[in-house]
């Protein structure tokens, strides 16, 4: 049984019919009355607010405003969303897949995955290559598994559906034969790589070489199973060495030299073209990936970026391009709970896109209702998918499902973001965030957020000459697509 069918509000073509033709629009919001609902479109001119209250925008839809080009938007792919997505009967799956991927839904384009076990793992925790604990430097006990294995086929299902799907990967931690503590999880002591880097030899002892063979080893086979992996990055969160799940604690100075001398060389000696991202982090330790791009640039130009710092600030990210502006950058994960309040995941996608972020992740893209299958002990048991699958085999879109595909279903791949002005948050949360781009089809598309209880008018002013202007609903995510400008 599906749960969903009604709820896009809108024929699955109409949105592509319309959009070149005429200003339409598209709401989701906190109450679930809209969700990626059509509703009255702007209109040209000043139009008539009558006792609502206003709002006014400004975009620069000229070349002098254009900013970074859009790679995608979408979740991380865990061993939980797999496990839940593959209860469905096969019609079901198909029809989830169909609304993820495709014009008929989100139409994401840019999913992470985890590379073995996460926290969002059923136990036992695994690598690609355990080897029952003992060293394996000839990498002959690789091996996929079961879990490797299905999760290469979702993500071959989802290419399948997605030609611009972009897949990117990241580890939780080293096989434990590679770390100075022997063990994927459990341990905070000596949870560090085993490659000479602590005790002044890096290189010479230890095992870099075999966890950069490790990595072909795995973009290999996922491509034997119908997987490109556009990207990886070397380390979930490499500053958080933590027991109860798997983690890893990486240096930066030591991811580097890692990736400059180990990772990227053995990458392109094995004629793959997977870029490297650097960090995958939090925004409060800006000195980690630019370490990261001044020591390795040859081999990385790309930042991934969590959401976790302490009172998050997005426009870091505006910092570091400034210092780096050939540099891409990526918000890689935000949780969404089932408790979060419903503009979480449209702030941390609005706020990385008004900062040069150039594609938003959520974590995760499913879970069962429990918020699983997870690790029995650590690792986080509150962490819910943008789509839960129920147990009676039908699924539900969360809240965050609908906020972030205001953005990802109308700002397509290639589009260019845009300067604009306007946005204003009050300090009791209140206010008008807004994002805009300039689309392949030279439509322009704005995502307005409203935190406001109330209904609110607005005018939006073009560079290019245009003023539109109409209703956004109350406690809302609200995108307007314009036509091309004459």
């Amino acid at each position: 049984m599906r749960t969903t069918v009604a709820l896009l509000g809108f024929a699955a073509g109409s949105y592509a019919l319309e959009k070149r033709a005429s200003a339409s629009a598209y709401s989701s919001n906190s109450a679930g009355t809209y969700k990626l609902s059509s509703i009255t479109a702007p209109v040209q001119g000043a139009g008539d607010p009558g006792s609502s209250s206003t709002w006014k925008l400004s975009i620069d839809d000229t070349s002098s405003g254009y900013k970074q080009t859009i790679v995608g938007f979408g979740a991380a792919v865990t061993d939980a969303t797999v496990e839940s997505f593959n209860t469905l009967s096969d019609s079901n799956l198909q029809d989830l897949l169909n609304d993820l991927l495709t014009d008929s839904g989100a139409s994401f384009s840019l999913m992470r995955h985890t590379i073995g076990a996460s926290d969002l793992s059923g136990d036992p925790v695994y690598t690609y290559d355990d080897n029952g604990g003992s060293v394996d430097t000839s990498l002959s006990g690789f091996a996929l598994g079961d879990r490797g294995t299905a999760m290469a086929n979702m993500l071959a299902s989802m290419k399948s559906l997605q030609s611009d799907l972009t897949v990117f990967g990241s580890p939780w931690s080293a096989p434990g034969w590679m770390k100075l503590n022997g063990v994927i999880e459990g341990d905070t002591t000596n949870n560090n790589l085993n490659d000479g880097y602590l005790s002044g030899d890096f290189g010479e002892t230890g095992y870099a070489s075999e966890f950069a063979q490790y990595f072909v080893k795995y973009i290999q086979a996922y491509q034997d199973l119908g997987v490109s992996i556009d990207a990886i990055t070397i380390q979930n969160e490499p500053l958080n060495s933590q027991a109860g799940y798997p983690t890893m604690y990486v240096y930066a100075d030591e991811s580097a030299q890692l990736i400059r001398n180990y990772i990227g060389p053995a990458l392109a000696d094995a004629n793959l073209n997977t870029e490297v991202w650097a960090y995958d982090h939090n925004t409060d330790v800006t000195s980690y990936p630019q370490t990261v791009i001044d020591d390795a640039g040859e081999y990385v130009d790309s930042v991934a970026w969590h959401c976790y710092a302490t009172d998050v600030d997005w426009t870091v990210l505006s910092t570091f391009h400034d210092s780096n502006p050939d540099v891409s950058q990526y918000m890689t994960e935000c949780w969404t709970p089932s408790s979060g309040d419903w503009y979480q995941a449209a702030d941390f996608t609005m706020g990385p896109l008004q900062n040069w972020a150039a594609g938003v992740t959520a974590w995760t893209l499913g879970t069962n209702s429990s918020d699983g299958p997870h690790l029995s002990e650590g690792g986080c048991a509150t962490c819910t998918g943008l789509v839960v699958v129920n147990n009676d085999g039908s699924y539900t879109f969360e809240t965050a499902y609908y906020m972030i595909a205001q953005f990802s279903k109308f700002i397509p791949t290639g589009a260019t973001i845009l300067n604009g002005s306007g946005s204003y948050t009050y300090s009791d949360g209140d206010g008008i965030q807004s994002v805009a781009s300039l689309n392949p089809d030279g439509t322009r598309s704005v995502v307005i957020e409203n935190k406001f209880d109330n209904d609110i008018y607005l005018t939006l002013s073009t560079e290019s000459g245009e003023e539109w202007s109409g209703d956004i609903p109350s406690e809302s995510v609200t995108t307007w697509v314009l036509p091309a400008s004459s």
